[in-house]
């Protein structure tokens, strides 16, 4: 309820955006960023998209998804319908309200669970709030690929939410087991920031190398923000199997990369 004025708030989703490609010509993210999110997703890897409101999550996230191979079956689950795929075979589920006899809802949570008896190649929550995120760890503790997007100040963060909101669940559910969890699903968080110039850009891709014996989550980040631009960090990144038997090679993207850019320092030196 609002003070004195109804507040009407209009969300629009342009759908002008919709390829990597596109992104990098407007400048987002760089084209070698674009082609090791493109190997990530191709490799099945599990890709949470973190990032302030208004920063380009749900963009994002529908760019990935159109380089996704063509037969993949892909559910989307979501609170309202913002995702906008054109994949052949896209299963769409948005949740409900209850009635006002409050009867008839259809929860975040339920949606997920169904999900899974839909056999997808692809699972996509659109945004984790609450306990959700739970029900998103065991699905992708399944050996299920999926994406998902969460509100956070930066990669790291993002991590330490999700390692959090699973104890919305219940209080049997213990950080002893989510932080291991979340270690082993999530491999790569990629972190969008919304410029004060209102631009929006990739300001981080980390890869997730798995936990630490004293229960905390390695981290690596594989380009970073130096002055503006995203740049290789020249690491390594993680799940090398994965990318392996998807007959990829980051590693050769990024050592390329971060040889060029080492060459046009010193010509410009």
């Amino acid at each position: 309820m609002t003070r004195r004025h109804w507040a009407v708030n209009v969300r629009k989703f342009p759908r002008r955006i919709r390829e990597l490609g596109q992104l990098v010509e407007l400048g987002s993210l760089p084209p070698a960023a674009a082609e090791f999110l493109r190997m990530c997703v191709l490799a099945g890897l599990n890709v949470l998209v973190s990032g302030a409101t208004q920063s380009g999550k749900t963009t994002l996230l529908n760019a990935l998804l159109s380089v996704a191979r063509p037969a993949e079956r892909i559910v989307t689950v979501e609170e309202t319908f913002e995702l906008d795929l054109t994949g052949r075979d896209v299963v769409a589920m948005q949740c409900r309200q209850p009635s006002i006899e409050g009867t008839g809802e259809i929860t975040l949570r339920r949606l997920i669970k169904e999900a899974l008896r839909m056999r997808p190649d692809r699972l996509v929550v659109g945004e984790v709030r609450e306990a959700e995120s739970l029900d998103l760890l065991i699905a992708l503790n399944s050996g299920l690929p999926g994406m998902s997007s969460i509100h956070a100040n930066g990669p790291r963060e993002a991590l330490t939410k999700l390692c959090t909101l699973p104890l919305l669940a219940g209080r049997n559910i213990d950080s002893s087991f989510i932080v291991p969890t979340v270690a082993a699903c999530v491999d790569v968080v990629v972190h969008l920031e919304l410029t004060p110039s209102g631009r929006r850009r990739v300001a981080s891709i980390c890869s997730v190398l798995g936990s630490t014996p004293d229960g905390m989550i390695d981290v690596t980040e594989i380009f970073a923000g130096r002055d503006g631009v995203l740049r290789p960090t020249g690491a390594a990144p993680g799940r090398e199997r994965r990318f392996a038997s998807a007959g990829l090679d980051p590693a050769a993207l990024l050592r390329d990369e971060a040889g060029a850019e080492h060459g046009d320092r010193e010509v410009s030196g």
